[in-house]
């Protein structure tokens, strides 16, 4: 079994105790927050030790991994700690506040040859991992335009007094919902070589942005457009979604179902001249526990199994993760 901590138990944090608890390779032995409601909570109901200083967690507890769920502003401190304890760390997107901090966690993950993700679950989605097999086989040929866009009702009121809304803390709508699109965009269709048209518009909130829209660049001269707004209260909750266009077709894919436009058939992929539908109840493996989406058991199982069976494979590196706050730093350079 593999002593796992958890520091940080909000809304992720909880989930990923929750997981943890019922996976077969995972020991949750100590847990951490600055709530002492929670750690009362937390220590009645859970055979776990509750810590409130997280140093003392690190240095008592012997963790072979640690989950850091933290605002973002003390993940660079904290998952430094743990690797200089030789402990595999999974950290909550976004990795860092500073392209700086992250060179030095990610450096250290290397050097230390040790586990390292970052909880991108859009990378463990059925939908998009399709949408990328069929980019990647040159189904709709020649990619040359996408569209990458994400809305939710994160900030619907002013002066909202949250982690997130605060620039120090969580770094506002690019950091905390930009990110997860720009990151999908990285995995499923290509490198973002630059940006530009960069517009951070604030709703609600005083001192970050509440949307960003922007144009972005790859390679071979697919040109895209990324939207976000965490201020719109026509959805429900996050949603996010990738249009893709090529030349022999085009794909409008989002969490739960995937619209395909094809030129011709494509047999390998069971596919068929015009229109096809595609739902995630096709495109997603089982879990062994379910809690919120498959995404997020399995993006924890694939953590424990780098860790026991170091497949050479990292699909949520702390190295994918720095290069996509090297974009966000890129587009916050641009911004008019």
């Amino acid at each position: 079994m593999i002593k796992t901590g958890i520091v940080g138990l909000g809304k992720m944090g909880i989930s990923h105790a929750s997981i943890i608890n019922a996976h077969p390779e995972l020991d949750l032995v100590a847990v951490c927050d600055s709530s002492s409601l929670i750690l009362e909570a937390m220590s009645k109901y859970g055979a776990y030790n509750t810590f409130s200083d997280f140093s003392k967690m690190i240095n008592e507890s012997n963790l072979d991994a640690l989950f850091v769920a933290t605002p973002t502003r003390f993940h660079a401190d904290m998952v430094l700690q743990a690797l200089r304890k030789n402990i595999h760390v999974f950290c909550e997107k976004p990795f860092s506040l500073t392209v700086k901090e992250g060179r030095q966690m990610l450096e250290l993950a290397l050097k230390n040859n040790l586990v390292n993700q970052v909880g991108y679950h859009n990378r463990f989605i059925g939908t998009f991992n399709f949408l990328r097999k069929i980019i990647s086989s040159g189904a709709i040929g020649q990619v040359y335009h996408f569209m990458g866009e994400a809305y939710g009702p994160v900030v619907v009121k002013r002066k909202e007094s949250t982690w997130r809304s605060d620039s120090s803390e969580g770094g506002g709508c690019l950091f905390d919902y930009a990110s997860h699109v720009i990151n999908l965009i990285e995995y499923v269709i290509g490198d973002i070589k630059d940006v530009s048209g960069v517009m951070l518009k604030k709703v609600y909130s005083q001192s970050v942005e509440d949307a960003v829209y922007s144009g972005i660049y790859l390679n071979g001269g697919i040109s895209g457009i990324l939207s976000v707004n965490w201020s719109d209260e026509t959805y429900r909750k996050m949603s996010t979604q990738l249009t893709v266009l090529g030349s022999e077709g085009k794909v409008i894919s989002d969490a739960q179902e995937m619209k395909i436009f094809l030129k011709n058939d494509n047999k390998a992929l069971g596919l068929s001249k015009g229109w096809n539908m595609r739902y995630i109840t096709d495109l997603t493996d089982p879990v062994s526990f379910y809690l919120r989406g498959e995404e997020y058991s399995s993006q924890v199982d694939y953590f424990a199994k780098q860790i026991t069976k170091r497949t050479g494979e990292n699909v949520n590196s702390f190295a994918s993760a720095l290069h996509t706050d090297e974009i966000i730093e890129l587009i916050r350079s641009k911004a008019s």
